[in-house]
């Protein structure tokens, strides 16, 4: 359970450090050729050592439509989501924003999962979660320099990831396959999906910014993606996917952080949405479940 832990605090710093490889990436490129090159350079060495291992046979096809919904879910409208979000708000914003996947995560489970039916403790943090959005958000403020469309794009992409995370957990957790397995798949097709259609014209662009190169490759790629997603089947298989989707909070710390450093303006009211989003969560992650009726 330690390891566990320790898997959930890594992949939550991941999640948050790829939001500064995003602005820089989309500062020269489109962001569907940002999401292209993120997945590919993640697919890169999962295709690899699925092909070393064994991981990937030709039986696992009939499970083929779950592979693809994870691949939209959690990879290619997710990515794109965040991506053209990103492109639009603060670093800061951004990952301010994406600490609502768990709330998400938890609706969808209290919705499609009967072990995780919602108990009072948890509807309160989901309540403090959207407050903070909002706060997030500021649509009251047209000074705040904060695009509706961003803050659209960016809860499009936590909602789908969100919901990935109760899909995972119900039709592929059960068939038990290695995580290099699920996350090859997953990659390998939204690969295909989004070479199918991102238009590449100019995407020569980033190698003038080596480190953009180097962001959306090693940082969006190799380690955002590919080791993200071996990380990310690991925990939902041995914490369930409300307690996974946990590591998102830390996303958001660590974005507000990079954007304080880079001389983003962090004024209190992204510090209040900062701590209800993780209060929200923490509500959220503590509360018990209550046992389905027929199941006492």
């Amino acid at each position: 359970m330690a390891r566990a832990y320790a898997a959930l605090v890594t992949l939550g710093f991941i999640w948050g450090t790829n939001f500064i490889s995003m602005k820089m990436a989309t500062g020269l490129i489109s962001p569907a050729q940002t999401v292209f090159l993120r997945v590919l350079f993640g697919f890169l060495p999962l295709g690899l050592m699925a092909w070393r291992t064994g991981a990937i046979t030709r039986a696992q096809l009939r499970h083929l439509p779950h592979f693809a919904v994870m691949s939209v879910m959690a990879t290619t409208f997710y990515y794109y989501g965040f991506v053209a979000g990103t492109a639009l708000l603060p670093t800061s914003v951004a990952g301010l924003l994406s600490g609502s996947i768990p709330i998400f995560t938890f609706l969808g489970a209290a919705l499609f999962l009967r072990e995780d039916r919602p108990t009072g403790q948890m509807a309160a943090g989901v309540a403090l979660g959207f407050v903070g959005i909002v706060l997030s958000a500021q649509p009251w403020n047209a000074s705040a320099d904060i695009p509706l469309a961003g803050v659209l794009w960016m809860l499009a992409g936590t909602s789908s990831v969100g919901c990935s995370f109760v899909y995972a957990r119900r039709f592929l957790t059960p068939l038990n396959l290695k995580p290099l397995t699920l996350a090859t798949w997953q990659t390998g097709l939204a690969v295909v999906t989004i070479a199918a259609l991102t238009d590449f014209h100019g995407i020569g662009a980033i190698v003038s910014n080596p480190h953009a190169l180097l962001g959306a490759v090693v940082g969006l790629g190799i380690v955002g993606t590919g080791g993200a997603f071996l990380i990310y089947y690991f925990i939902i298989g041995t914490l369930g996917p409300v307690r996974a989707a946990g590591a998102t909070y830390i996303a958001p710390v660590v974005a507000v952080a990079i954007g304080a450093l880079i001389g983003e303006r962090i004024a209190g009211i992204e510090l209040l949405a900062l701590a209800l989003i993780l209060t929200g969560v923490v509500l959220i992650q503590t509360g018990k479940r209550t046992a389905p009726a027929d199941s006492v």
